[in-house]
């Protein structure tokens, strides 16, 4: 506003150096008052472009501080991407394990209830054997004492052998039945049996 004001003053001044009193005096005046507007309007440009460089420095500052800031906002979200990449992969694994549990639950209470009822059947078994066992132990001591024979029960399965205790002389006993037939080894053991009561 001064610059402006110092100008309409050099203006009305050059309109009085129109008139023939007192011109020398009024032009050096208003070259001094020329020079000085000119010196402030080199300050003024001297500042202005002081000032300029200012606002392209914090320009580019604030650009590089938006270009880092973006930066990093890209390597957070590929973070959060990754965070909820895995995050879905978990959920899907949890689904996965709940799923296997849930199997898992279910073939274990099959497996209780199939050991519930081995263990009736035990228990039926071993009720059923308290009978059994006495007439087992009861036929073989029969057998026994009938044919007076003595088994060897450490042998192959294909041999039959053991010891015959008849009346006189006790006899051992060894047969193969991959060599004999069924009837012959029957025939051959019932010969042994003593018929005299």
């Amino acid at each position: 506003m001064a610059v402006f004001r110092d100008m309409e003053e050099v203006s009305q001044g050059l309109l009085s150096l129109l008139s023939p009193s007192r011109a020398g005096a009024r032009v050096r005046r208003l070259l001094g008052r020329q020079e000085r507007m000119v010196e402030k309007l080199l300050d003024t440009k001297k500042n202005i472009h002081g000032l300029l460089s200012e606002v392209l420095s914090m320009e580019e500052d604030v650009a590089q501080k938006l270009i880092d800031e973006e930066e990093t906002a890209q390597h957070i979200e590929s973070k959060l991407q990754k965070i909820e990449s895995e995050l879905q992969k978990t959920i899907e694994k949890d689904a996965s394990l709940k799923t296997d549990l849930h199997l898992l639950t279910k073939e274990l209470e099959e497996l209780r209830e199939m050991e519930q009822d081995l263990m009736r059947t035990e228990g039926e078994i071993d009720e059923d054997s308290t009978v059994v066992i006495p007439s087992a132990i009861y036929l073989s001591q029969l057998y026994h004492r009938v044919s007076k024979i003595e088994w060897d029960y450490e042998c192959e399965p294909t041999i039959i052998k053991g010891i015959h205790h008849g009346p006189n002389i006790a006899q051992p006993i060894h047969l193969d039945s991959t060599q004999h037939s069924k009837k012959f080894i029957s025939d051959y053991l019932w010969s042994l049996v003593d018929t005299q009561w």
